[in-house]
């Protein structure tokens, strides 16, 4: 059963959303669902959104992000609080996404673009604008792409996104830049 059918399916709902995350993961490694349901709703659409960016595919995006969550769950009592929920949870969805890339690559399967994202909504008034980024960002090289969507799109650090990609700090300065150039030189500027 997906997460989010079994999350659907509880008579009562989710907690109080006055929570702060390091309550209500408190409250979800004792069991509590609804608290577990509140840091789901609360976090969905930034983990699909960093999933979408990452694969370019609205399909895989959902995959990845639903085991994502999965494994936020299984793995709930591994949560020290040492950083962010949200952060931690961002670093298994970007490892989840990872792990998908490396499973298709060595059955020889080619990634399908996304033409357009549908979940993706626009923050800024001009959707031509909006739509030939996110098409630039499509085009990057993988390394890049991801290196740049964590670090510019999502604002972690370049720290941040070394140990989420489990590489050296230069490497994210680097590919940051060379996804920029790439952009100027896409973008037309």
């Amino acid at each position: 059963m997906r997460l989010d059918s079994m999350l659907m399916t509880r008579a009562d709902g989710p907690v109080d959303g006055d929570l702060s995350d390091l309550e209500l993961v408190s409250r979800s490694k004792s069991g509590d669902l609804a608290a577990f349901e509140t840091l789901y709703r609360r976090n969905i659409g930034r983990v699909y959104g960093v999933c979408l960016r990452m694969t370019g595919n609205a399909h895989q995006a959902e995959d990845c992000a639903q085991e994502a969550f999965i494994q936020a769950w299984r793995k709930l009592e591994s949560f020290k609080g040492d950083a962010e929920f949200g952060t931690w949870l961002y670093r298994i969805a970007v490892n989840q996404v990872l792990t998908q890339l490396r499973k298709e690559r060595r059955h020889g399967m080619r990634l399908v673009q996304v033409k357009e994202h549908e979940h993706v909504k626009a923050e800024r008034g001009d959707m031509g604008l909006d739509r030939d980024l996110e098409q630039g960002i499509r085009q990057l090289p993988e390394r890049a792409r991801h290196i740049f969507v964590l670090h510019c799109v999502y604002g972690h650090s370049h720290q941040e996104v070394a140990e989420m990609l489990d590489i050296a700090v230069g490497t994210t300065k680097a590919q940051v830049h060379r996804a920029r150039r790439l952009l100027h030189e896409f973008m037309g500027d």
